[in-house]
């Protein structure tokens, strides 16, 4: 455990970073585009409309993040549930897989905390609610499955992107595309998280607990079900980054090398 923490605590920090940094544009862009004393609400009165602006907001910032430098060293998974599955496909050390996991459920905490601190009154109205992600209007059960559904999809393609020689650069533009989409079609029905820590992280600071089950299960469950599905049909995982074509170091048990000359 010490080594490993010695060793990797720098990708463990930016897996909090991405995390945090994620659910402060969250936060930002839901306050501009949702509260009722931003000109925008005013502007653009229809709600699917403003949902879609946060989708592109919230794609282009996952983008940016999987993109950057730090997103690059680490792999950029800023999600328990991506982590829970490439560490049981083999692909990460279970040291390592453990306090990604602390970290991301610390980022998310920090970064809702951290606009909290700025804007409070604006972060708790009731049209913005911490950006807490809720089952919608069909209830819990519909959230649960629509959280699954969207989890499995996205694990999926990822996995299909990441481990193809010819589509493993674009794996961050397909993540994050459908993250994009899910916001502005899906987050009627579930609150659109897939990120148990991303969920956390809202409820941790709003006190919000409602129907957290729905994001620690179906995230989870699904992709391990997308991680089933993708291996049983003889699918070979080369390593748990999003984002493998540049120059940081690996931490994980990496066969990428192995991908690149099945190029040739």
């Amino acid at each position: 455990m010490l080594r490993s923490f010695r060793s990797h605590w720098p990708e463990y920090l930016i897996e909090g970073t991405l995390l945090g940094l994620f659910m402060i544009s969250a936060s930002v862009f839901t306050i501009l585009l949702e509260h009722p004393a931003s000109p925008v609400v005013a502007a653009l009165p229809d709600s699917f409309t403003r949902r879609t602006l946060i989708g592109i907001a919230m794609g282009l910032t996952a983008l940016a993040l999987i993109l950057s430098p730090i997103g690059k060293r680490s792999g950029a998974h800023f999600n328990p549930a991506v982590t829970i599955t490439f560490w049981r496909l083999g692909k990460i050390a279970s040291w390592d897989a453990l306090f990604y996991v602390i970290a991301q459920f610390l980022g998310g905490i920090a970064g809702v905390a951290l606009v909290a601190a700025f804007v409070p009154r604006l972060l708790a109205d009731a049209s913005v609610s911490f950006v807490a992600t809720l089952p919608g209007t069909s209830g819990a059960a519909i959230g649960f499955y629509a959280e699954f559904a969207i989890s499995f999809i996205l694990m999926l393609t990822i996995l299909h992107a990441s481990n193809s020689p010819r589509l493993a650069p674009y794996t961050p533009y397909f993540a994050s595309t459908l993250v994009a989409a899910y916001i502005a079609i899906e987050a009627p029905f579930s609150g659109m998280s897939m990120n148990p820590a991303r969920t956390f992280g809202s409820a941790f600071v709003g006190h919000i607990w409602t129907s957290l089950w729905i994001y620690f299960t179906a995230p989870v469950v699904a992709m391990l079900f997308a991680a089933f599905v993708y291996r049983r049909t003889g699918h070979v995982v080369y390593c748990a980054k999003l984002h493998h074509h540049n120059g940081a170091r690996c931490i994980f048990r990496c066969a990428f090398g192995e991908m690149k000359s099945s190029e040739h």
